[in-house]
């Protein structure tokens, strides 16, 4: 017979596994998202705009008028363009912190972990490579929702790089699993600006 205690200490882990699995499920019913978003950097700085995402591997942050900024996966690679100084960086989906929401290849369970939260219905979900810190961590944040794939709804995500710099995004009005447009994942590549002086 199993004691008592062994039972309700087994208990949080339990509900840990059903949790990542709800996670697991969800990302695997959702091929297509569409959401708006506000970005806050480690400065306080807010940024809104428009994410549309669609599996696997694609995903575009349009941001607010007036900032030269564009971020792009177009299906292998994510890349960060920036249009006032006319560069370029890429990344190989899978190593950014967003891969696990780009990539239904990869199994959650394997490199995540859920962690507590004080909110009643939401699901935190901590994603990091312990092979790969240079690549950052990625917490998202699930809110429990009927009618939604899987019964949750991506609320947002805490991202923190290599230089455990911190990005929040948080999301609204998203829309799942409708036809999203291929030319959404292309870019025209950045012009060199004029050179400070």
């Amino acid at each position: 017979m199993i004691a008592p205690v062994a039972l309700l200490a087994a208990a949080p882990a339990i509900a840990a596994t059903n949790e990542l699995q709800l996670v697991r499920a969800h990302l695997s019913a959702v091929d297509t998202m569409t959401a708006d978003f506000a970005q806050t950097d480690r400065d306080g700085r807010t940024l809104t705009g428009v994410l549309t995402l669609k599996k696997p591997g694609k995903i575009r942050f349009q941001y607010e008028k007036g900032v030269p900024i564009l971020i792009v996966g177009d299906g292998k690679s994510l890349w960060f363009l920036d249009y006032q100084v006319g560069q370029k960086q890429r990344w190989p989906v899978g190593d950014a912190p967003l891969g696990v929401l780009l990539d239904p290849s990869k199994d959650a369970t394997r490199f995540a972990k859920v962690v507590p939260s004080a909110t009643p219905g939401v699901i935190q979900v901590e994603a990091a490579d312990p092979k790969h810190p240079e690549y950052g961590r990625i917490t998202l944040v699930f809110s429990r929702a009927s009618g939604t794939p899987g019964g949750l709804q991506l609320q947002g995500w805490t991202a923190l790089d290599g230089q455990n710099n911190r990005t929040i995004v948080r999301l609204s009005n998203q829309r799942f699993n409708a036809p999203v447009n291929e030319n959404s994942f292309r870019f025209n590549d950045p012009k060199p600006g004029p050179q400070r002086r």
